[in-house]
Parts: C-alpha cells; sequence; structure tokens
C-alpha cells in the first residue's frame, strides 16, 4: 500500500508479521507480542477506530508505531484518537491507515500524524501534488494543533491584550 508523509511518497519499513523487525501487530495481539519481543526489535500496533487510545496505555511506553484504521473517508474519529494518543505522550511514529482524502492530509498532520497509508487505486487517483498541496490551504485552524499551529481565538486574545 503507498505511503506518505509531509515530503511525498516512502518506502515502507514495517511489516504486518510478528516475526519482523519492525513488526506491526493486531490490537489483540499487542501484550503477548511485547512479551515475547527481541532484543531491539520494534514494536508497532494496529488500532481499531473504536479502540480509546487509553487502552494502549498498559504498553505505550514499549510500542514504537500505531496505525489507526480509517475505515471510510467520512467517518473522522481516527483524528480524535491520533490527537488523544498524542497528547497522552505517545512519541512513537503514527500512521493514518485507510480512506484518507487529500483533502483531510492536513488535519492529520495537524492531530499528530505523521504518515498515511492509502490503497494502490487511491495513489493513481489523486497524485501526489494533491496531497502535498493539501496542508498549505488549512491557514487557520479552531484549535491548537499537535504539529504548532495556535488556534485562531488564542491569537484574537492575544492581539487584544496587546492593545
Amino acid at each position: 500500500m503507498p505511503l506518505l508523509d509531509r515530503n511525498g511518497w516512502k518506502p515502507e519499513s514495517w511489516a504486518r508479521d510478528a516475526a519482523a523487525g519492525a513488526a506491526i501487530v493486531p490490537f489483540d495481539q499487542v501484550e503477548a507480542v511485547l512479551g515475547a519481543r527481541r532484543p531491539g526489535q520494534r514494536i508497532g500496533v494496529d488500532l481499531p477506530n473504536d479502540v480509546h487510545p487509553n487502552a494502549l496505555l498498559p504498553w505505550q511506553d514499549g510500542l514504537d508505531f500505531v496505525a489507526i484504521a480509517f475505515p471510510r473517508f467520512n467517518d473522522g474519529r481516527g483524528f480524535s484518537l491520533g490527537k488523544m494518543l498524542r497528547e497522552q505522550g505517545f512519541a512513537g511514529t503514527l500512521r493514518a491507515s485507510g480512506w484518507i482524502i487529500p483533502d483531510q492530509f492536513a488535519f492529520a498532520l495537524h492531530c499528530g500524524f505523521d504518515e498515511v497509508e492509502i490503497s494502490e487505486a487511491q495513489a493513481q487517483r489523486q497524485p501526489i501534488d494533491q496531497w502535498l498541496q493539501a496542508p498549505a490551504l488549512i491557514g487557520e485552524t479552531y484549535q491548537d494543533t499537535q504539529d504548532g499551529m495556535i488556534s485562531i481565538f488564542k491569537r484574537r486574545r492575544a492581539a487584544a491584550e496587546a492593545a
């Protein structure tokens, strides 16, 4: 599946195989795989979008990667989950996996996602320049973002206080 970040297409460095050096495992197997981790092995988890990030707290420090499922482009729960995961201290790689469209790419980055994984068909329909132009289309936000944008409200308040 094609993978991209804010710089463009990138190669996959993770495998959905518990024996791999950088392994992505299903959520229901994360405890067992972390318990059997080999020295130097990096572990990631596929997190369904109906599982609260608090469920990862017991293992969060042992995880290097989380992929949050986006089963449909109109299901925005993954954005909230990504932001909550960052707010609870997850510092590893965060991937949005599934039905993300270019218009949502900036929102994913603002919520703390590092990369997006899409289908081959979607990558063929929507060229890379559509994805890379999307973040520049959002210049203001109503919430502070994980990538440093300050909300409209905070900027207005600061301007009023400075006046």
